[in-house]
């Protein structure tokens, strides 16, 4: 077993990566340590690994939720579920909360820890790749709006992330994709290092080698938990870890929420900021090529899919959290672990990158 720390002073916790997590009794039984513990999960997830999890604190007051699976019913309507939930138990402020399943019923959970009697410990035991290097750890927590995706939330840090890399043998490989995704962003934001151990290890992790997929959860944890622990709330730094999103988050608005997997619109959004910074002149046609081959071979979009106008993307882009006085800011990037936030561009290229869907550095 692998342990990483976020370092958050008194509010520090381990994230721990292995196999077979899920299944060590006095290891979860001493992460979970409440009387009362609500097991949010969905119809995929819960029938694979709720009864051996809820066997191990069986002398526990629990209660389970199975939500609908995917990142449409990522609602406040499903929020409102949980809250009566939890009433209807009568849950005290001691209980705890255990998110098993990816990133939506994470990000549902912990939005729910964040808020029931102002905030009570929660759990993050992710069971996708996604969930498990990226939004289980950091205490970003949200429902979509119509209007714009993850605008409604908190920021609550877990108590612990169990990260079970048995889980993912069950993923289907577009979900594995859309995980890598999120791997592949860690190599572009600052890592530059790993972004060439993933051009020569990338097949592998693809191809479930143990080795390999531990190294590369491990090494995106300690990548994220070092920038959360600078920045928990994101105003600085933080930001980087948005490479992609905001393009991204368009992509996902214009679509309808879970046509694509978040990780697709990333990795798309990804390409995007690659061939702007190409077009700015700040990153070589040679990197950007780079960056766009590595995410092809992971089986993922490298364009906006047909049929979405610059028009709606942009007016998704324009809710982006990280927007300032009216201006979107976007992570761009001057190499292959070299990335930046800004919002001083020309308009009329941000416009020709969403309209476009060929590389500008000559394919």
């Amino acid at each position: 077993m692998k342990e990483v720390i976020v370092e958050l002073g008194e509010r520090s916790y381990p994230i721990l990566i292995g196999s077979g997590l899920l299944s060590e009794r006095e290891l979860i039984r001493s992460l979970i340590p409440a009387r009362q513990v609500m097991v949010v999960t969905n119809e995929t997830v819960g029938p694979l690994y709720s009864a051996q999890l809820c066997d191990h604190i069986k002398d526990r007051e629990i209660r389970e939720v199975r939500l609908p699976d995917g990142e449409a019913y990522k609602t406040l309507a499903s929020f409102e579920t949980l809250m009566s939930a939890l009433l209807e138990a009568r849950f005290e402020r001691g209980c705890c909360i255990v998110a098993l399943g990816g990133g939506v019923i994470g990000d549902l959970a912990g939005f729910a820890a964040a808020c029931y009697q102002r905030g009570v410990e929660f759990v993050q035991m992710p069971t996708t790749l996604l969930a498990q290097v990226d939004s289980s750890v950091g205490g970003k927590t949200a429902v979509n709006h119509p209007l714009g995706k993850n605008m409604i939330g908190a920021f609550h840090q877990p108590r612990a992330v169990i990260a079970d890399l048995d889980t993912l043998r069950t993923l289907p490989s577009l979900e594995l994709s859309a995980g890598l995704a999120e791997i592949i962003k860690y190599g572009l934001i600052d890592d530059g290092e790993f972004f060439v151990w993933l051009e020569s290890n990338l097949e592998r992790v693809m191809a479930g080698d143990v080795e390999a997929t531990t190294f590369a959860v491990e090494r995106s944890c300690r990548d994220k938990a070092r920038i959360v622990a600078l920045d928990e709330r994101e105003g600085g730094v933080r930001a980087l870890l948005n490479l992609g999103h905001t393009f991204g988050h368009g992509i996902e608005h214009a679509l309808g929420y879970g046509e694509w997997l978040h990780g697709e619109a990333v990795a798309a959004g990804m390409c995007m900021a690659a061939r702007m910074s190409a077009r700015l002149g700040l990153m070589s046609p040679t990197d950007a090529r780079r960056a766009e081959t590595l995410i092809a071979r992971a089986g993922l979009p490298t364009s906006a899919p047909t049929g979405i106008t610059p028009a709606d993307m942009l007016a998704a882009m324009q809710l982006d959290k990280k927007n300032r006085g009216g201006r979107i800011r976007l992570v761009l990037m001057r190499s292959c672990g070299d990335s930046f936030l800004t919002d001083d561009y020309p308009v009329e290229v941000l416009m020709e990158t969403l309209g476009a869907t060929e590389s500008p550095a000559g394919g």
